[in-house]
């Protein structure tokens, strides 16, 4: 072959090779893009009809993200599942219902059964309930849980100044004893006002093992006819205060578990005097959770549009010790937001 022949091939070969590593890195590009465009899709929020408390787009569960997460499933048989509820207004009032006004209507069905779909589907031990009308609205919850297949045929109920809302407490394990002992009343501008919803005292033994719950609904951060919510939210954390450090200097070994909803944040005054001094021995821990997207509210105030933490689940010292951290978590199912305003927490104990 000429030395020109060869010279010809030579540069088609090189024409040949440059052609195709252009080509090559056209195609990685294009694959590339390819990938990055699915990526942001992917991360595009899923944009639904929203509802009355409808959850935030970012937010929007998935079937992965309502199954149960892997240290639930792996818990021992012995736990004690406990449920931490505002279950919002299951009471009669007057209230909107399918954009109608109604006088004297209770919590419409659709939303009892959402409740009710919700614990059946968690199976708590213990449930306790804020927000809870007549005793006869607690034993509704009882007879449609148990129907559910969720049997708590013990209970207790309580209430303080507020004549419309009260706590309650539903167990599988029997109410061993409940107080009344806590002192109530306190003084703003000078005259004297009671805790709105009181202090629920009740202690439950399970497995031979005593778990004295305290149940709150402090103060709404609403305006009051009482004077500034903030004070009277104070005033009120003050009095259970008193009546957490009188049971731990009685008994410093007191189980407590102190949960609720508190109307308030962490960092606020008065979780901060709830919780106490973390150098003291009756210091409560605030069990951390979050939920299946790692979020940690627990409440949409709808008329402010506001998405917060306000619903807690503490514990004493010696109580801390028997706490499942890791499978302790907000519940929320996708159907959380017809059921009510708040989300459910859920502690475990070993």
């Amino acid at each position: 072959m000429s030395l020109e022949r060869v010279g010809f091939h030579s540069l088609l070969a090189s024409l040949s090779n440059r052609a195709l590593g252009i080509a090559g890195a056209f195609l990685a590009s294009a694959v590339l893009f390819a990938g990055t465009a699915c990526e942001l899709l992917a991360a595009t929020p899923t944009w639904e009809k929203q509802t009355a408390h409808a959850t935030p787009p970012a937010e929007v569960p998935t079937p992965e993200a309502t199954a149960k997460p892997a240290t639930e499933a792996t818990a021992s048989a012995e736990a004690v599942r406990f449920i931490s509820y505002n279950v919002e207004n299951w009471l009669t009032m007057d209230r909107f219902v399918d954009g109608k006004p109604l006088k004297g209507a209770p919590k419409p069905d659709s939303e009892k059964q959402a409740v009710t779909e919700i614990l059946a589907r968690h199976k708590p031990d213990i449930l306790g309930l804020c927000e809870i009308g007549l005793a006869s609205d607690l034993a509704d919850i009882q007879q449609r849980l148990k129907a559910a297949g969720l049997d708590l045929p013990h209970s207790h109920y309580t209430g303080g100044s507020d004549p419309v809302r009260h706590l309650g407490i539903l167990s599988r394990f029997p109410i061993t004893s409940t107080s009344n002992s806590a002192i109530l009343d306190y003084q703003l501008a000078g005259k004297t006002f009671q805790i709105n919803r009181g202090i629920l005292d009740a202690t439950v033994e399970v497995h031979g093992k005593p778990y004295h719950f305290i149940g709150l609904h402090l103060k709404s951060k609403r305006d009051s006819e009482q004077g500034d919510q903030e004070a009277i939210r104070l005033n009120e954390v003050r009095l259970v205060r008193n009546h957490i450090d009188k049971l731990l200097k009685a008994n410093p070994n007191e189980r407590l578990i102190v949960y609720g909803d508190f109307n308030d944040t962490r960092g606020t005054p008065a979780i901060k005097l709830l919780v106490g001094k973390y150098s003291s021995p009756n210091y409560l821990t605030a069990i951390p959770m979050k939920d299946s997207r790692q979020m940690a509210w627990t409440h949409h105030w709808t008329a402010q549009d506001i998405y917060s933490r306000i619903d807690f689940i503490m514990v004493s010292q010696q109580m801390k010790m028997d706490v499942d951290f890791p499978a302790s978590r907000i519940i929320d199912d996708t159907d959380w937001s017809e059921a009510s305003d708040h989300r459910p927490t859920l502690a475990i104990f070993k």
